[in-house]
Order: structure tokens, then sequence, then C-alpha cells
């Protein structure tokens, strides 16, 4: 049995127009910038949530970027740490001005089972009390395992489970950012 190369489904103009496009999506839901506060859940999570919240300040200028965004490491609240050890714990950077009362954005690359974000909500419970919390992805490719809805989707792409999702981002994988892109191949390894 051969195995198909991957394919590119969203070159880096695509990831930028979607990120710009959620941007324009949460300000319109939330009423504005007031009170939200945008984390990232590692890896790839939180360059994207970076790249959002300088969007979200290109748009409104009274949100101010780098002092609402943070990263919300989950790897303690995993359900999968006696099968998979391997994961290095990312630090948790929580804005100053914290998550009580705030409306968080959490923001992750790709959604599949849902695991990841319910891992999140433990997480982010453990830090303080937001006001409410919505979730934004990059790519949802469906295939859920528990009751999770992203609000904001920047590419829903219909996958097979035996197919795997790759987000390739240059502050993570090291390449130029006009390399950024979205493959999706046969799946051989774990999601990302």
């Amino acid at each position: 049995m051969s195995v198909r190369p991957a394919r590119t489904v969203a070159t880096a103009a695509d990831i930028d127009r979607a990120v710009k496009r959620i941007a324009h999506e949460i300000l319109e839901s939330n009423r504005g910038a007031d009170s939200l506060v945008i984390l990232g859940i590692p890896r790839r999570g939180y360059p994207l949530a970076r790249r959002l919240a300088a969007s979200l300040a290109s748009i409104d200028p009274s949100f101010a970027a780098e002092e609402r965004v943070g990263q919300l490491d989950i790897t303690m609240y995993r359900d999968d740490l006696r099968r998979s050890t391997s994961r290095t714990p990312q630090p948790t950077s929580i804005p100053a001005c914290g998550i009580d009362g705030a409306t968080v954005v959490l923001v992750d690359d790709v959604l599949f089972s849902g695991r990841t974000v319910r891992s999140a909500l433990d997480a982010l419970s453990d830090i303080g009390r937001p006001d409410s919390v919505r979730l934004a992805v990059l790519v949802d490719r469906g295939h859920r395992q528990l009751p999770i809805r992203a609000d904001f989707v920047g590419k829903n792409l219909p996958t097979s489970t035996a197919e795997r999702v790759q987000v390739l981002l240059h502050e993570i994988d090291g390449h130029s950012p006009t390399e950024d892109r979205i493959d999706i191949s046969d799946g051989t390894e774990g999601e990302n």
C-alpha cells in the first residue's frame, strides 16, 4: 500500500486571512475589545494567539496586544499522561490583568477530539474565574469525542480519522513566514 504525499490545503496567505477574519468575529461578538484576554495553548496555539492579538490591535487600537495575550499550559491536565509521558510542560503566562471577570479566548491550531480543550478548561479553572470562555481554532477537523464546539473557526476541514492535519508555523517550525501552511496526509503519526 502506497502512502500519498501530504497535500497543502491552506497557504500562509490563507492562514493570515483566517486569523484576521477570526479577529473581526471576536470583536463583533464581544462588542469591542473590552475585557478580552487571549490565551494560546502550546505549542502552535500560542503563536496563533499572538498573531490574533496583533490583528485585534490593528482593528481596535484600544486592545493592548502585549498586555492581553498569554499562554496556558495544559500538560498536567491531560488525560493521556499515563500513555504518553514525553510531553514537556511549557510555561503558563497569564497577563497581569488576570482572567477574573474577563472574556477569555482560548486559541489552538487544530480541534479534533476535544480533549485538549477540556484540559485547557480544567487548567483555566485553577487560575481564575473568567466571565466567559470562547474557543478559536485555525482548523476544525471534526471527530469530537467530547461535546465541545469552537466559537471561531478559520477553516472547517472534514477529514477521516486515518488522516493527519499538520499546521506548520514559522515561529515553531523554523521556516520562512511565507512557508506557513496547513497540510493533510495519511495518518501514520499522532496529531500535533
